[in-house]
């Protein structure tokens, strides 16, 4: 079946470790892969992308994720011409940590790029942000969402708070299990803290009896970013972070 529920977003907000606790409940079924339909390889049409669902027992759910599908124009139209009650799942964490994590993953790949630093502004001196790069760009939330709520309505859309899904996982997992209609048979008692990573591993993971913490990229250590950066990247996010927490009705805490 196609997917009635999809995590759209957003890149290093805590998807991944979403997808991995929610696929813990025997009635969803994920891909495991990220499909990038909606962005990517829409050309390839429905029939190959409904080939790479799991298949489903009746009162499952199939699901997938691809986090790059919240900054992605064309995405909400696609999704809403496949299913208008399609659910979405938007996984938001603070824009500035979001934007070093991003960053982090990038220069792990390629040790040679420029610093965050250089990167971030279009000129120092000015401290003009350049909101071109996309580190910078997908932390805009409210800008993303607007595209979104011209085609689904807000109550359609959960927001889950990546900070809340490391420091409670099992009430964060407890509202996504409420909004896609399932019976809360994820709780506490499904996760253990490890202290060297920093966040929440599964005491078993899907199939297996064996405790499962994400790989090995995941919980990188970052960088040291000058604190003068820092703080002009929380000033230039603070007014669209205030408008995010109005479009929501939830104020994430990021200042």
């Amino acid at each position: 079946r196609l997917p009635q529920a999809i995590i759209i977003g957003v890149k290093k907000g805590g998807t991944r470790a979403l997808l991995e606790f929610l696929r813990v409940h025997p009635d969803v079924r994920a891909v495991g892969a990220e499909p990038h339909f909606f962005d990517r390889n829409y050309e390839r049409g429905l029939a190959w992308y409904r080939e790479l669902m799991p298949r489903t027992l009746e009162g499952q759910i199939t699901m997938e994720k691809t986090p790059s599908y919240f900054v992605t124009k064309e995405a909400p139209a696609r999704i809403s011409s496949m299913c208008r009650g399609t659910r979405l799942i938007v996984v938001v964490r603070d824009p500035v940590t979001r934007a070093i994590s991003d960053y982090t993953q990038t220069l792990s790949k390629k040790p040679d790029i420029p610093s965050f630093e250089s990167l971030t502004f279009k000129n120092r001196t000015t401290g003009l942000i350049d909101t071109s790069w996309s580190a910078i760009q997908i932390g805009i939330y409210a800008k993303h969402l607007e595209n979104w709520l011209l085609h689904f309505p807000i109550g359609q859309i959960l927001f889950v708070s990546g900070e809340r899904l490391i420091s409670d996982p099992a009430g964060e997992l407890g509202r996504v299990q409420d909004f896609l209609g399932l019976k809360r048979i994820i709780t506490d008692k499904h996760f253990y803290f490890n202290k060297t990573k920093g966040f929440p591993c599964l005491k078993k993971a899907e199939g297996s009896s064996k405790p499962h913490c994400l790989g090995k990229t995941k919980g990188r250590t970052h960088p040291d970013i000058d604190q003068e950066v820092v703080q002009r990247l929380r000033d230039f996010y603070r007014p669209f972070n205030m408008k995010f927490y109005q479009m929501t009705g939830q104020d994430f805490g990021w200042d």
